[in-house]
């Protein structure tokens, strides 16, 4: 999983309680779908489980991430597969690919231009960008609750930046700037459901850190226990806490040049 917020993940807890991020993202891949032959990179490809699901459908696939645990990880978890360390708003691919493939990437990076502009390098003339990330509206219900919560609690507001959620029309506006051809676009709710009785705190802790980054530990845990009680209402169903995800789908080809 890609993250350019300096964020530190934790590989052990995003593999054994946040397994969602993948299997979520195997549906992705028949929107991809990827033939023999063919060159793909998986683009903030956190421990490779999609990478590997890539390849096994018979395509070449390089992953790529920035995190260097996450790295570590993929290539133990799939040492037949080739992972490198590397920022989506930087890499360079020394030879152009049929396909860049990214799930549950784009929304952490600011710097979207830059990013556009990396893929389109990265991809052969006619090559096709597919990626699910969050999109507008994203986790709402979270964020407020979080700055709710910081508030009433006296610690006041996070300057962290936020996270990127476009809608539909503003991220297919970029990439068609870049000179991409958006075949396929859509934003859809997908609630999704948080493992165990500790599955939002074990979200914030993991994904939200940074939005509690400047209080003590002490007084994290308080503004998470407050986060849980504020949301537990609307949130908490039947022993299951369920996330407010909305996530934006697309395809978007590189035209060739006439």
């Amino acid at each position: 999983m890609e993250n350019s917020l300096n964020q530190a993940w934790n590989t052990d807890l995003y593999q054994s309680s946040h397994s969602f991020v993948w299997q979520y993202g195997e549906s992705l891949l028949d929107l991809l779908s990827p033939k023999s032959g063919e060159r793909i990179l998986d683009l903030g490809c956190g421990t490779g489980q999609l990478t590997g699901a890539i390849a096994k459908r018979g395509a070449t696939t390089l992953g790529i991430d920035a995190d260097a645990d996450m790295i570590a990880q993929a290539q133990q978890n799939f040492p037949d597969i080739q992972f490198q360390v590397g920022d989506a708003r930087y890499f360079v691919m020394p030879d152009p690919v049929d396909a860049v493939f990214s799930n549950a990437v784009l929304h952490w990076i600011q710097e979207q231009d830059w990013v556009a502009e990396r893929i389109w390098q990265a991809l052969k003339p006619g090559g096709r960008f597919v990626a699910e990330f969050g999109g507008k509206g994203c986790i709402q219900s979270i964020l407020d609750a979080i700055h709710i919560v910081r508030s009433n609690l006296g610690y006041g507001q996070t300057t962290a930046a936020p996270w990127y959620f476009p809608s539909v029309g503003e991220h297919a506006t970029l990439l068609e700037q870049q000179g991409f051809e958006v075949s396929f676009a859509t934003l859809f709710d997908r609630p999704t459901p948080l493992e165990g009785e500790k599955g939002l705190a074990n979200w914030i802790f993991m994904f939200a850190g940074r939005f509690l980054g400047d209080l003590t530990m002490d007084q994290q845990a308080t503004v998470i226990q407050a986060a849980e009680d504020w949301l537990r209402p609307s949130m908490y169903q039947n022993g299951q806490w369920i996330a407010d995800y909305r996530r934006l789908r697309l395809v978007a080809i590189k035209q060739q040049m006439v």
